[in-house]
This record gives structure tokens, C-alpha cells and sequence, in this order.
């Protein structure tokens, strides 16, 4: 990774030319129709979540209430 750092004169950017590229590299992902792959891992949590839904689809808190409460939380 070094090398390419080296070869690509990305290790004599100054901090904030550095912060600007991961910033226009991170804008053009974001962009992309392509979508990352998700990790086995991931994938199990997401099935896993889903299935846990599926069975019990009372047990949930409404979005107004999470947000509420971690608005209040942030203000004291």
C-alpha cells in the first residue's frame, strides 16, 4: 500500500490535499450503481434480525420516539 501511496505522490499531499481526495474518492463510491459485497457475517446478522421480525413484528419502537429520546439524551 505504501508503494502505491509513493508511486501515485499521494505521500507528499499536504493532510488537508489528502483529506480532499478520500473525500472525492468516498463522493465517487457513493455515486456508484455498484454495491460493495456483503460479508458472510453480515449477511447471517441481516437474516438473523429479519427472522427475529418476522416472529415478533409488535416488538418494535416507533422512529419518532428513538430520535426523541436520543435528542434528549444528546442535550444533557
Amino acid at each position: 500500500m505504501a508503494a502505491a501511496l509513493e508511486s501515485l505522490g499521494i505521500d507528499r499531499m499536504s493532510i488537508e490535499e489528502r483529506i480532499d481526495l478520500v473525500h472525492t474518492i468516498w463522493a465517487s463510491i457513493a455515486v456508484s450503481s455498484e454495491r460493495p459485497p456483503i460479508s458472510d457475517a453480515v449477511r447471517a446478522e441481516l437474516d438473523r434480525r429479519w427472522q427475529d421480525h418476522l416472529a415478533n413484528p409488535d416488538d418494535v419502537i416507533p422512529w419518532e420516539q428513538v430520535k426523541a429520546e436520543a435528542l434528549a439524551r444528546k442535550s444533557t
